[in-house]
């Protein structure tokens, strides 16, 4: 089966500067992958160019078989951005059905993705007194609506308690099973483990791409983060 996103030699420059710096690598299906790193680092950026919406790329960037931003992936591909993209002054369940409306989904997939993400006794809630965590859910929710093969999240845990972290990811697990690819963004290197797969971003570059059990081989260290300070250690001594 044919990888769901292909990145080779992919960077990125803003305002003068570049934000990332050649990076090349595939997602495979079916795989939950952790993008890892500091804030600033390009997190973001990545996630942008994968889905098809960031300025100033150069390299190629290939999903699902087709460009990124490709009209033809807008019901494919999943996008959570880290400020929920949803309306404030319409309750939780108007806001599924209006973007059901808008993307085509069915009616029915709207109670589906409420116990997805645990917010159904919230249904009738204004969006605008929601948690910042449970307004990420709801934007989570609105992206889950046509089931898509590729679900890009940026910082989709932060905010939310031990238990809820614990159920998304048992969510993303899910839909990775079924033969979604999840790539799932975090600068919280314990979330790492529940990974398939770990991108670890630095100063925009890629300095691993592993499993999170090879990373700690491969550096010797008890654990991601101390892996992630070995590898930044290391790369700055070979350009000192």
């Amino acid at each position: 089966m044919p990888d769901s996103v292909v990145v080779q030699d992919l960077s990125v420059r803003r305002d003068r500067s570049t934000v990332l710096q050649g990076l090349s690598f595939e997602l495979g299906r079916g795989e939950v992958v952790g993008l890892l790193g500091p804030s600033g680092c390009g997190k973001t950026t990545l996630m942008r160019a994968i889905v098809g919406v960031q300025r100033g790329v150069s390299g190629t960037v290939t999903v699902l078989g087709e460009p990124a931003g490709s009209p033809g992936l807008r019901t494919r591909v999943g996008y959570v951005t880290q400020a929920p993209a949803v309306y404030l002054d319409l309750s939780v369940e108007e806001n599924l059905r209006y973007f059901a409306d808008v993307l085509g989904a069915g009616p029915e997939r709207v109670a589906v993705v409420l116990q997805q993400v645990a917010l159904a006794d919230r249904a009738g809630q204004l969006v605008r007194t929601l948690s910042g965590g449970q307004r990420a859910r709801v934007s989570l929710a609105t992206a889950l609506l046509l089931t898509p093969e590729l679900l890009v999240l940026d910082e989709p845990t932060v905010g939310l308690d031990p238990l809820l972290r614990r159920d998304l990811w048992q969510l993303f697990r899910a839909l990775a099973a079924d033969g979604a690819t999840v790539l799932v963004s975090s600068h919280v290197m314990d979330e790492a483990v529940r990974c398939d797969r770990l991108l670890l971003l630095r100063e925009g570059r890629l300095v691993a791409d592993e499993s999170p059990s090879g990373l700690l081989v491969t550096t010797g260290s008890h654990d991601v983060e101390h892996a992630f300070l070995a590898l930044a250690e290391a790369e700055l001594a070979r350009s000192a």
